[in-house]
């Protein structure tokens, strides 16, 4: 059996496998077809294994649509797309374009590979790549013996602490990473402001928007934390995706707060502005979305408003944030379940979201 995944039924008579204090200059593959979110989080593995190995070439692959993000990380050396999640958005030319990155894959000779993706998807683009070592993570426990033929390595099933750290751990498993998990990275360097933001120095950030409408919070509310703001600070700016629904959120907080104070990004910045911003923001205020685990990785201030999420598995890593969620005043998460996530976001009171944001504002 394999030394490393006895379980798994793979050939014993594989050859001896690398250990990564024998390579000197290794070539890596990190491979998370998630969400834009997901694609930030793994930048602090990123960042400790650049730290380890300064000379190492590190390849990366997420979803298309999520490379943005990770722009602001200098540890990338070769950044790689596939298609779309979503079945609709997928052709069949885009099933043969990751079928050649695959086999583009397998020409550079990895010494090792990580899925990450706890998904099928992954495991195949890790498979095809056939790196000398190939690591796989899960959150639902042992796969099948046919994939225990592609990969030598499966982390132990993760089911607690934060998904930084779930990344981080399962590449420590093969290469010693050690000390302490680095903050998110989009580093200031690779930022960029706005046109309609230069020269404007006292403002807060809000990203009332969320593809998912069940982790967004009422419009009243957004509208009355921000005149409690325009109180505190000279000018406001909304953040918003490129999602029609979105920037409509975004134009009614808009013509809603006083004329000439309110700078909406309608959908239109890249995430290194967005990013350009919030490194300068007082402040950010937002939802369980990719915006917020940005203003983690710029080191702005958060307050954050959540419904369902597991709000110690995805909450703002290393960075000063207040947040509010269910479980601060529901017993148990089948309360929180069987109440529509509506409800739990328009409990969420504006005048104690205000209160939050006065503790970790900074001075203008």
């Amino acid at each position: 059996m394999c030394r490393t995944c006895p379980a798994h039924g793979c050939s014993e008579n594989r050859m001896p496998l690398p250990d990564h204090r024998d390579v000197a200059h290794p070539k890596l593959l990190f491979v998370k077809l998630k969400h834009i979110g997901d694609a930030l989080i793994l930048t602090p593995t990123l960042r400790a294994v650049r730290d380890i190995y300064p000379q190492a070439e590190i390849w990366v692959v997420v979803r298309k649509g999520s490379e943005g993000i990770l722009a602001g990380c200098s540890a990338i050396d070769h950044l790689l797309t596939v298609a779309s999640r979503e079945s609709e958005r997928r052709t069949v030319g885009d099933f043969l374009k990751d079928l050649k990155l695959g086999l583009h894959l397998r020409r550079q000779r990895f010494d090792f590979a990580f899925d990450l993706t706890d998904g099928d998807r992954g495991r195949w683009m890790v498979g095809l790549a056939r790196a000398a070592r190939r690591c796989v993570s899960t959150t639902k426990g042992s796969f099948s013996r046919w994939w225990g033929l592609w990969m030598d390595h499966q982390s132990a099933p993760w089911s607690g602490g934060h998904r930084v750290e779930k990344d981080f751990h399962l590449t420590s498993e093969l290469i010693s990473l050690g000390g302490e998990v680095p903050r998110l990275c989009f580093e200031a360097d690779r930022s960029t402001v706005p046109s309609a933001m230069r020269g404007v120095k006292d403002f807060v950030v809000l990203h009332p928007g969320s593809r998912w409408k069940k982790k967004r919070w009422p419009l009243s509310h957004w509208l009355e934390l921000g005149r409690l703001l325009l109180e505190r600070t000279q000018t406001l700016v909304v953040s918003c995706g490129p999602a029609e629904d979105e920037r409509e959120l975004a134009r009614e907080m808009v013509s809603g707060l006083e004329a000439g104070r309110v700078v909406s990004s309608d959908g239109q910045w890249s995430w290194a502005e967005l990013a350009g911003c919030l490194w300068r923001a007082r402040a950010y205020v937002g939802l369980d979305t990719a915006a917020t685990h940005l203003a983690a990785a710029c080191q702005c201030p958060i307050v954050a408003m959540y419904a369902y999420t597991v709000v110690e598995q995805w909450k703002p890593w290393r960075t000063e944030c207040r947040l509010f969620h269910p479980l601060q005043w529901m017993e148990s998460w089948e309360e929180v379940l069987e109440t529509p996530p509506s409800e739990i976001m328009r409990a969420h009171d504006p005048c104690r979201v205000m209160e939050a944001v006065e503790e970790v504002i900074r001075p203008a």
